[in-house]
């Protein structure tokens, strides 16, 4: 009978076999609650980081949102660039950093802005250098990890999230935009957003919206909140709703104008004046909100466990694999009966270049 008991208890996982103790049965307080105080604490003392990339062609108002975003001058056009890359005679990468204090938390925020995407009449392979760039952080995170002595926090340059910017065409995705999203979606966290939605009616950015959402699906474009990463029902709740609202329909302005007597960001056109945070007159508050108040950690988990990890994995791989296959063609060091220098230096030269 004991063995039986062993058994059965072997059998269950540690939830199952650990008992839940709540607060009515305790003998006293003991302030484990304290522990968030204690989370909360440091984090405010460290901040944290978040870095969102913005693509999309000239003139549809990137840098005119991260700033609304913000309610602060903190895209490239609005001060000098910490970092400049230019891969290409057609695109080019630029990166502003900035610390934003509210309340108490610090956040060090990174926009990654690139010029001249979809600006040329052949755009073939335009993405390719924003690949390279996405890859390339992930490679630079892995090294400061694989170090002996490596740092006590690591600065995470990765991309935490690319905000992909579609014109207001009213029709359907373009080639480019099918590339772009098809590939940089597995990489990274796509949220597209339809830019300068004023441009259209009410019943037009609706169709629009169902137009591309047809199209996402159609071919297998995986853009944020991907479904299976819903961890419970109240996540898939949330995430539902955001899903059904993508893309969503943006307007960004620094402009504020006296609506009914109160201070509104807003653009004024012979209409009237819209107002970028009434949710009658466009998206930008879901856009805000799924960024910054409600899924900002979120995505930087997604970059971390999911994109980051299938890197990392991948590369990993390449390394054991490289180290094997070179174990078996020059020798293992120090046989005393394995081929000679020069022959083990040409062979892997050769080897190198081959792989």
């Amino acid at each position: 009978m004991e063995e039986e008991k062993v058994t059965e208890a072997e059998s269950k996982s540690p939830e199952e076999s650990a008992g839940t103790i709540k607060g009515r049965d305790l003998f006293g307080y003991v302030g484990i609650e304290a522990v968030l105080d204690q989370m909360r604490r440091k984090t405010m003392k460290a901040g944290f980081e978040f870095n969102i990339m913005v693509v999309g062609q000239s003139g549809l108002g990137k840098s005119t949102l991260v700033n609304t975003l913000f309610k602060s001058k903190v895209s490239r056009k609005s001060c000098t660039p910490n970092y400049e890359e230019k891969i290409s005679k057609t695109v080019k990468l630029q990166s502003v950093s900035h610390v934003i204090e509210e309340k108490g938390v610090k956040m060090k925020l990174t926009v990654i802005d690139t010029p001249g995407f979809g600006d040329q009449i052949n755009n073939e392979n335009c993405w390719e250098p924003i690949v390279n760039y996405v890859n390339e952080q992930y490679e630079r995170y892995l090294k400061e990890e694989l170090y002996v002595n490596r740092k006590r926090r690591i600065p995470d340059t990765r991309v935490h999230c690319c905000v992909y910017f579609l014109p207001a065409t009213g029709h359907w995705l373009r080639p480019i935009d099918v590339e772009f999203m098809k590939r940089l979606g597995k990489i990274v966290s796509i949220v597209p957003v339809i830019a300068k939605a004023d441009t259209l009616t009410m019943e037009e950015r609706q169709e629009f919206k169902q137009r591309i959402r047809h199209d996402l699906k159609a071919n297998g474009i995986r853009v944020y909140p991907q479904t299976e990463y819903d961890e419970d029902p109240e996540d898939r709740i949330l995430n539902d709703k955001i899903r059904e609202n993508i893309p969503f329909a943006v307007v960004g302005t620094d402009k504020e104008h006296q609506v009914n007597g109160n201070k509104v960001l807003g653009r004024k056109t012979k209409w009237g004046i819209i107002e970028v945070e009434n949710m009658a007159h466009c998206e930008f508050a879901n856009l805000r909100d799924l960024l910054i108040r409600s899924h900002l950690q979120d995505l930087k988990d997604v970059t971390h466990n999911i994109h980051y990890e299938t890197f990392r994995v991948r590369r990993l791989n390449e390394k054991l694999y490289y180290s094997q296959t070179e174990e078996i063609l020059f020798g293992g060091g120090g046989g005393g009966g394995g081929i000679d220098q020069h022959t083990s230096d040409f062979k892997k030269e050769h080897f190198i270049e081959f792989y």
